[in-house]
């Protein structure tokens, strides 16, 4: 934790107390998960609780196989949800999802600009590469990372001088002498580069509300520099404290050798959270929206991540890094490959134990079993052991772990002196002391 510092707070729009089992539970109302009415009631919640932004991730693809059992994430386009919620919040930041694989630069800065306008201020945009749909954007092979995190790079260049190239002082609005703009002030930006050629200007002005943060999620060697060096936040996985520090200090580096502050780039782990008033109740929430999940999946994963086949092992088998290929493969994502193979390196966990671990839910988030006290605990402990800047909550099991989140432990970290009571901005990028 860095001195004077206080916790950032987003909350996953992603409905991920209905995963597993818990859109079985009679009030779940996962038949309203298609509605804004839904997300208005958890955000206007969220927003009376203060915390910072509301993040909805996405995927462009739909793997019909993978909502036998849960409804994903997939859904409505998250901008356009988030231009309704801008209607019905005032203060609380709204982070997007765009592809800089499946998408136009000139798309996203005008959709986002538009968010942005829309909401006074209170646009994100989370950055990601993407790791599924190519087939539905005419590309046969999904291109390797590097090669995603250089289009990426170039498309965040070309959406960064597009919201400049229209800027706010060229609107003088001048009615008597019948000026409306400037027209020397809006230039175009005559890009040509490897992936892009686009010449500008934006179609609709920057906004007079300032910055719009950028938030990019991955942590990979390239998903590490990139976020160093263009985002004010990076959304990763960081299944425990120590990974935790490790990547809050390696980003602080990089972030340095960027030419920025060490504090530039707030590290925001995701919390995966199953709360309930007792320990043993919150281990039966747990283990019931557990039960019936496909063990062939995660064995599944396994094999993709790792090239080992644990399908034939008994559960008491421990799996130790003998077992694991030593040749360097292509894996879907190279971040959670690295996380499963240092829990095996860390702990050689029984095949039963490694199941049940997140690394193994393709998520591979912080975890936090146990009643609201206990994630406050947990909290503190990580930010005052510089694990993380914040994070964002993902509660499980029911909507009673959302409610809980937001009336006892969020409460709970004001009482201890590291998050808000109040705004005291109206912008996102003020809530992140961008502004």
């Amino acid at each position: 934790m860095m001195s004077g510092q206080s916790l950032c707070i987003g909350l996953s729009l992603a409905t991920t107390w209905l995963t597993g089992n818990g859109w079985r539970r009679p009030d779940s109302r996962v038949e309203q998960i298609c509605l804004s009415d839904f997300y208005v009631d958890i955000a206007r919640r969220a927003e009376a609780a203060k915390l910072d932004f509301l993040f909805r991730p996405d995927s462009l693809f739909l793997d019909p196989t993978m909502l036998n059992q849960s409804p994903g994430i997939s859904g409505l386009d998250p901008t356009l949800l988030l231009s309704a919620l801008s209607r019905e919040t005032s203060h609380i930041g709204l982070v997007t999802t765009a592809s800089t694989t499946f998408n136009h630069p000139y798309h996203v800065a005008r959709s986002i600009q538009s968010l942005h306008w829309l909401s006074k201020g209170r646009a994100g945009w989370n950055v990601v590469t993407a790791l599924d749909g190519n087939e539905n954007f005419g590309v046969d092979i999904m291109p390797d990372a590097d090669s995603r995190y250089d289009r990426a790079a170039e498309f965040t260049e070309v959406v960064f001088r597009l919201w400049q190239s229209y800027p706010p002082e060229a609107r003088v609005v001048d009615r008597q002498a019948g000026c409306y703009v400037e027209t020397g002030r809006i230039r175009p930006i005559d890009h040509r580069g490897p992936f892009f050629s686009v010449k500008g200007p934006l179609n609709i002005p920057a906004s007079d509300y300032g910055r719009i943060p950028i938030l990019q999620a991955g942590a990979s060697e390239r998903g590490r520099d990139f976020a160093a060096r263009i985002a004010d936040a990076i959304f990763a996985a960081t299944p425990d404290m120590e990974a935790g520090r490790e990547l809050t200090d390696d980003i602080r580096s990089r972030a340095r050798q960027a030419g920025r502050g060490p504090g530039a780039v707030k590290v925001l782990p995701g919390l995966s959270l199953f709360l309930a008033p007792t320990r043993q109740e919150a281990d039966a929430l747990f283990e019931e929206t557990q039960r019936g999940r496909d063990i062939a999946r995660k064995h599944a994963f396994i094999r993709e991540a790792l090239g080992l086949d644990v399908s034939g092992m008994s559960e008491d088998r421990r799996i130790t890094t003998d077992l694991l290929p030593t040749m360097e493969r292509p894996v879907r994502s190279r971040t959670h490959a690295r996380l499963l193979r240092r829990l095996i390196e860390r702990e050689s966990p029984t095949l039963s134990q490694l199941l049940k671990r997140p690394e193994v839910s393709g998520s591979a988030h912080w975890q936090v079993v146990g009643t609201p006290a206990d994630a406050i605990d947990s909290i503190m402990e990580w930010f005052e052991a510089g694990a993380a800047d914040g994070f964002v909550a993902l509660p499980g099991g029911s909507e009673d772990c959302l409610n809980l989140f937001l009336e006892e432990v969020v409460p709970g970290l004001v009482e201890r002196g590291v998050f808000r009571s109040e705004y005291s901005g109206p912008t996102f990028a003020h809530h992140l002391q961008l502004a």
